[in-house]
């Protein structure tokens, strides 16, 4: 069996982990040092707007400073409600809700359009901590583009206003934080409204 060299301790890190290949290992995790080339990426989700908060799809906002970033494209949709939408045409509806290829008609983006646009944008971030306030549908295209997962899993993750989303990586890996503190566990702590009441008018299940 061949040895291998393991160093007693790592510096410091920038929270981002890789798994052990040592052979015959467990499945243990080890910090990347400082100085290997981390991005962090910080997707913020501003709270509820009165037009979001009544289920109406986006017009595609502007991410200042991160344009692979912007809202997504919804075309004859923008502005108006899932149910209007469906009551016009419930076929179109039921294949966007389906389909990742399908854009709303008039000039909108398809899911697949959107992981896309999102994936190059974090693929060309560079090395560092970058923050960007962005649509809950660009948190969910970036969580499927950097874990890899089929573009169907965009409409099984519910992401909720007003929170941080933090992805980490470098070299083409990118991995998601999770198990942020609960801020009920704190005696002090109130709920806020604004992360309890309303998501993006995307149903979060299919």
């Amino acid at each position: 069996m061949s040895s291998v060299t393991v160093p007693r301790a790592w510096p410091e890190h920038h929270g981002v982990w890789a798994p052990s290949h040592a052979p015959g290992a467990r499945r243990s995790l080890r910090p990347y040092p400082l100085g290997m080339s981390v991005v962090r990426l910080r997707l913020v989700t501003p709270p509820l707007g009165p037009a979001a908060r009544q289920g109406r799809f986006g017009v595609g906002a502007p991410c200042p400073g991160h344009e692979g970033l912007r809202g997504q494209e919804m075309g004859e949709w923008a502005g108006r409600t899932l149910d209007e939408v469906a009551a016009g045409n419930p076929q179109a509806v039921g294949q966007w809700l389906t389909d990742p290829s399908y854009a709303p008609p008039g000039g909108g983006e398809s899911v697949a359009a959107l992981i896309a646009r999102t994936g190059a944008h974090l693929t060309g971030l560079g090395p560092g901590t970058h923050r960007a306030v962005v649509e809950q549908a660009v948190v969910r295209a970036a969580v499927v583009y950097a874990l890899d997962l089929p573009g169907a899993a965009f409409w099984r993750l519910d992401v909720r206003p007003d929170t941080v989303t933090t992805l980490t990586g470098r070299s083409g890996r990118w991995n998601l934080l999770v198990g942020q503190p609960d801020p009920a566990s704190r005696p002090d702590s109130q709920t806020n409204p604004s992360t309890d009441a309303g998501t993006d008018p995307r149903p979060a299940a299919r």
